[in-house]
């Protein structure tokens, strides 16, 4: 399909792992973008720092649930929409739901058809966004559309793995990204494999946008994960290892 001018990015937070996992494949079958949060904290950090069209949040989650989520995100005044997924059906239930902040309500269980058409009515009702297609860290450049990479005017050639790391390390520019989140975002594994896969393609990654360069933007965060940056961060040099 060509989904260029109505793709959605979309953030799932549900922690049961079988619906989860159902459903981000499912999304990304019919050519969305969509990234998963297991638990109301983690939802709540993406949901916060990230840039999507809906939030897909299951009502009940470790941590925080997901009303508190909503309830947060409606306080720090973002109104991402959202749709409330619950085995909890009733009435009050919904009624709940809806005056803690959210958009729709849809009971468990749902067939995925109905569930992607709300997605998409409360996308279009909240008039979308522009969708970002090009991403900039310093003088490093990604367009997502024309698969095109570039440094200082430079085009590099990526291999579909390197290009998708790079595009999700800099959509997350100047935060943490850890090992988990690569693996689930990048990799679509839900389980740590014990390989050096992430490794090797942060390596391979690092040549090819940082060798003849004068300035790094790709850093290893010791202990944390890795981070794509316009310059280091005065003041923290040990927390660095680049």
């Amino acid at each position: 399909m060509d989904n260029s001018s109505n793709q959605m990015r979309l953030l799932i937070i549900e922690d049961d792992r079988e619906s989860a996992d159902y459903l981000v494949k499912a999304f990304r079958e019919v050519g969305h973008i969509a990234e998963l949060a297991r638990d109301g904290e983690e939802g709540l950090f993406f949901a916060d720092s990230g840039d999507y069209d809906v939030l897909v949040i299951d009502r009940m989650l470790p941590k925080r649930d997901g009303l508190s989520v909503i309830g947060c995100l409606r306080e720090k005044g973002i109104l991402t929409p959202v749709l409330i997924l619950s085995a909890l059906g009733q009435v009050d239930d919904r009624i709940k739901g809806l005056r803690a902040g959210g958009d729709d309500y849809l009971p468990k269980p749902y067939s995925f058809a109905e569930l992607l058409a709300r997605v998409e009515v409360l996308s279009r009702r909240h008039g979308g966004r522009a969708e970002e297609t090009v991403y900039r860290v310093g003088d490093l450049e990604l367009d997502r559309l024309s698969r095109r990479v570039a440094r200082s005017g430079e085009e590099l050639t990526l291999q579909p793995r390197e290009f998708r790391l790079l595009e999700y390390l800099m959509k997350h520019a100047g935060q943490v990204v850890t090992r988990t989140m690569l693996l689930e975002n990048v990799w679509d594994y839900h389980f740590d494999p014990q390989t050096n896969v992430i490794d090797v393609h942060i390596s391979r990654l690092r040549s090819k946008i940082d060798k003849g360069f004068e300035q790094p933007l790709l850093h290893t965060i010791r202990g944390a994960g890795y981070m794509v940056r316009d310059g280091v961060k005065q003041g923290h040099p040990r927390s660095l290892n680049t």
